[in-house]
Formats: C-alpha cells, structure tokens, sequence
C-alpha cells in the first residue's frame, strides 16, 4: 500500500526476508516520529505478523549509526537471554528480520532507512501509569534491560544525539536564551527563570560523576517512559522494552531520572492546574523496588545512592528546555496554545519542588531496598 506520506510499505515489506505470502501492510501505533507499519504474513505454519518502520531522518541525522546500535543491541540481548535459558527470549528482546540482501535494514530509492522486527505477540504498550503495580514492572523491565546489555561489546555505541542528557549544556542554552530574550518574553517567566537560576549548582553532579569515573558510563535507553515498554495481556508483567532509537551510551541515573519524572506524578506534562502535580511516594517506592530487582548485579553504590536526585535532576532538566525553548520562541516543541512550553516548565518544576520536599525519604527507602 501506498500511504499518505508516499511510501509503498507493502514493496518495502517485500525487501526484508520474510517467509510466505506477505499479505499486507497497514500503519500501526501512535508514534509521531517513524513511519510504522504491521506486516501480516502467511506462512506454511500459520499467519504471523510483523512491525515494519521508516526512520525519521529528520530527527535522526544519523540512521546509519542509529541503526549500527540497534543492531548491536538486539543481538547480544537476544543471546544473553538465549543463553541464560530464557524460555521466552523471543518476546524479551526486540529481534531485527534481515533484508533479502542479509543486512540489517534497508535503504530504498529516496534514501530512506527501513528496519523490520518480529512482532510482540500477547503483549501491550500503555501511555499512562495508573498503578504501582505498572510502575513496578516498567522500572524492572528498563534494569533487565540495562543489565543485559551490562556488558556489551564491540566498544562504546555510537553517540546518535551528542549531549542529549547532558544537564550542563542544557544550562547554558538556557542562559543564552535567557540573556538574548529574543522574544521578549522573560518578564512573563520571572518565578521560573530564578527557579532555574537557583539550582544552577546541581545540574553538573552527574557529568562530572561520568567525567571522574565516580560513576560508569553505561548502555542507556534514554527515553523510560511506559508505553516503551510492552506488558503482557494477561499477567501485566513487562515483557519486552521497545523504542531503541535513543540508546547510546549515558548513565542509568538518566534512565530511573525519567521513570520518576513520567511515572510518579497523577498530572499531565502540561497539567496548568499545578495543584495536580506532584510525586507520589508509592510510586516511587514501585519504581525503586522493580528497578533495584533487576540491577543488583551490576548497579555501584553511587549509583543507587544518586537514584532519587536523578529524579529531580532529570525532571529539572526537561523543565528547563521547556522554559528555553520558551524564551526561543517556540522552536523545538509543538504546541497547543501561545504558552504552553511555559505551561510544561511550571509543571516540571512544580514536580521539582515536590521531589525536594520528600528527598530524604527517598533516600532513606533507596538506602533500605
């Protein structure tokens, strides 16, 4: 079929190399960034389906890179599971289906880079964390994955979005923004930009922990929201983390910074009733359990002790790229309404304050787990 974006995905699905009768292809998801696409498929042993991407080299300027780790990625997943005996190992790790040609994606006429994986059968992504019992699974299946790819080799992966969680770059750009007021619009965001400005000691702790060795560089997934993680239909268990276009080396503080972020507040990114928004302590207390499950064989203890300031350092972070692309005049986010990045930064630091306020019980749990 042809799509609204030009793209005949049923030729396409016909370059990797899939086995029988290749019966269809219709997009798929809710994703904004790729183009995606369920391939269904008849083989001799019964219909089996398929998941078929193009990636947005708009946003990623480096598919070729990007595509290099994923490879990397989901082989020695794959073969950690296999090998420790995991009898579900098809459906615990993302597995890429070669081209015709034996790569691992395909580049068509235009330029454009396609990948196709096996389906998750039996498993579903959800956009909202509604219970601890969620937050739990998500943390534990974002450290399975941290862990299996403990120990990665082949050297470093490739940096696919240069300083992406780097908290001190983003500091600056603020300033910058901040000093040039291109717009006009530093007057309306006078509580938010001395919010940041007061905090501007913190945002170099764990940079400089990577910089000095005080903490390792890992393989991070650098996007831990729940609907990245697929939970099975009938156990609600986390089956398989999917979305692996921003793994690249960072620390696991970035990875468990997001879930707190994403997961421990009832209220929207862009909630405007800031009384909505806060950390909830049970949710917290999910996510540390699941999350320290799963990493005890790798995880230092500066890192488990850095876990509930990545939480506040990762939700400033987001908060003031919201507030610089805010004084930037809109330039990166989409947006709804004419203030709608200031909408999101003052949601983001309302959950700052909240992580502030309850930091040594967060400690004291992370301490007791």
């Amino acid at each position: 079929m042809t799509t609204a974006a030009g793209h005949d995905a049923l030729a396409i699905a016909h370059q990797f190399a899939l086995v029988g009768e290749i019966v269809s292809a219709s997009p798929y998801g809710s994703g904004h960034i790729n183009d995606t696409y369920k391939v269904d498929v008849k083989p001799a042993g019964g219909p089996s389906r398929f998941v078929l991407q193009r990636i947005n080299h708009n946003v990623f300027r480096r598919p070729d890179e990007l595509m290099a780790n994923v490879e990397r990625v989901c082989a020695h997943a794959f073969a950690k599971l296999k090998e420790a005996g995991e009898p579900d190992a098809e459906r615990r790790t993302l597995r890429l289906i070669p081209t015709l040609e034996g790569k691992a994606w395909h580049i068509d006429a235009a330029g454009n880079r396609w990948r196709c994986y096996h389906f998750i059968e039996g498993a579903t992504g959800h956009d909202v964390v509604r219970s601890p019992e969620q937050a739990y699974a998500a943390a534990k299946s974002f450290g399975a994955f941290q862990s299996l790819l403990a120990d990665l080799p082949g050297g470093r992966l490739h940096e696919t979005i240069p300083d992406f969680h780097h908290t001190p770059f983003r500091f600056a750009r603020f300033q910058q923004a901040l000093a040039h007021d291109a717009h006009g619009r530093a007057a309306a965001a006078v509580p938010e930009i001395a919010f940041a400005l007061a905090r501007a000691h913190e945002v170099s702790v764990v940079v400089e922990a990577l910089r000095d060795g005080t903490i390792p560089e890992r393989v991070t997934h650098n996007d831990t929201k729940l609907n990245n993680v697929l939970l099975d239909d009938i156990t609600q268990e986390g089956v398989c983390v999917i979305d692996l276009d921003t793994v690249m080396p960072g620390s696991v503080l970035y990875d468990f910074g997001d879930l707190v972020r994403t997961s421990t507040s009832p209220a929207a990114e862009d909630e405007t009733d800031l009384a909505k928004v806060r950390m909830q302590f049970p949710m917290f207390e999910a996510l540390v359990k699941g999350y320290l499950e799963s990493t005890r064989g790798f995880l230092t203890p500066r890192e488990s002790a850095l876990l509930p300031f990545a939480g506040k350092l990762i939700t400033f972070e987001i908060g003031l790229r919201f507030l610089t692309d805010w004084l930037e005049g809109d330039t990166y986010f989409k947006i709804k309404r004419p203030t709608h990045n200031l909408d999101r930064a003052r949601t983001q630091f309302k959950l700052v304050e909240s992580i502030e306020a309850q930091l040594p019980a967060m400690q004291a749990l992370v301490a007791r787990v």
